[in-house]
């Protein structure tokens, strides 16, 4: 069925194809499928409407998300094939069809949808937490109840008669268009309320609780229904996206569930082995380190990273050892390590099995080279 193809396929895009070509595409794909250019073509509505669908998810950054990842699955099947809110090309289409249903359509619009950026710790994104965010938005008027006339009324249109369209002849052409004294209501209002001054809505700041759930991460976005810009006169509001940032931390770095973090020891730990308090986010653990541990030997706490968000088992603690190099030795110190290296040389027991080994190696790249 039309509805089950790749949407890419439909829109014919490639799959990183930018906002811009996905938008073209559309406009193209659906002038030239349009049912009322079309009037002979059966197949040609339902051709629209695959169109269309394809579009409501092409554009729309969650939802091409969802569909690149999982396919149909990924979306919302319920939207079906008809025309998507906010639709670019829906006006478009209506003024050059003249499809306006019979009647004007309401003066009522949905409000835009709002972004807020949140930074969090690491340690506030894992365990969840609840915050409170102040929102510059706009919100109904109180004067006029969001409708913008004092009295709550509205009056005719006189330029079109209350249809909302007027028709222009262009040549040979009659073509009907939105009407632009009242933008396609059918009414205008007469007595605009001084407080919004006939938009229906002010401006105000909101403050809002958003619950953050265990295991967000950089990228993540919390949606909260109704609480974006007020709708035009009287319609419902637009949405709130509240956009995750994990801050840097000073010890840890997050690959998905699993945490990193570097884990400097001694050189006397790394040669004789022995016991560390090892730090992680809900708590210290103990790490035995074994005898003649080398830089880059990586130890794994199971159970100590994180839960994702969308569910799955708690990750991995990755813990990699950095053996530092002794610093700001005193004479007898120095001392000390020269007889110490004296003893490895005389003592014919190899202490340094790597040096051994890349020796070898160069030793090797360069007879190669005289060859």
């Amino acid at each position: 069925m039309m509805a089950k193809e790749d949407f890419y396929k439909i829109l014919e895009v490639s799959r990183d194809a930018s906002d811009r070509e996905i938008k073209k595409a559309y406009r193209r794909l659906a002038m030239k499928h349009h049912p009322d250019r079309n009037t002979d073509n059966a197949d040609a509505e339902e051709k629209f409407k695959v169109i269309q669908e394809a579009y409501a998810v092409l554009s729309d950054e969650q939802k091409r998300a969802g569909y690149d990842q999982f396919g149909h699955a990924g979306v919302d099947q319920s939207m079906g094939g008809g025309q998507r809110s906010g639709d670019p090309f829906g006006d478009m289409f209506g003024d050059i069809f003249g499809r306006s249903g019979g009647g004007h359509r309401s003066q009522a619009t949905r409000g835009a949808d709002l972004g807020y950026n949140l930074n969090l710790s690491l340690e506030d994104a894992v365990s969840g937490m609840e915050t409170k965010v102040k929102v510059p938005t706009s919100v109904s008027c109180d004067g006029c109840k969001g409708s913008g006339s004092k009295s709550g009324k509205s009056g005719v249109c006189s330029s079109c008669g209350g249809h909302g369209q007027v028709r222009m002849q262009q040549g040979l052409f009659s073509v009907q268009q939105t009407c632009p004294a009242c933008r396609g209501s059918g009414s205008i209002i007469k007595d605009p309320c001084g407080k919004c001054r006939g938009t229906g809505k002010t401006k105000d700041q909101k403050t809002l609780s958003v619950k953050i759930p265990p295991g967000v991460d950089t990228g993540d976005r919390i949606r909260l229904g109704g609480e974006g810009e007020a709708g035009a006169l009287g319609g419902p509001s637009g949405d709130l996206y509240v956009q995750v940032n994990v801050l840097e931390h000073a010890i840890f770095s997050r690959d998905g569930s699993n945490l990193h973090c570097d884990m400097p020891i001694s050189f006397v730990t790394a040669t004789l082995g022995g016991e560390l308090a090892v730090p992680t986010l809900s708590g210290k653990v103990k790490l035995k380190v074994p005898i003649g541990t080398q830089t880059g030997k990586q130890f794994r706490l199971r159970g100590k990273g994180v839960k994702q968000v969308r569910g799955g088992p708690v990750g991995d603690l990755m813990c990699r050892v950095n053996v530092e190099t002794p610093v700001n030795l005193t004479a007898e110190q120095k001392n000390l390590v020269t007889q110490l290296e004296t003893s490895f040389k005389t003592g014919g027991t190899r202490h340094s099995p790597r040096e051994h080994s890349w020796v070898g190696g160069v030793k090797s790249f360069f007879d190669k080279m005289k060859s």
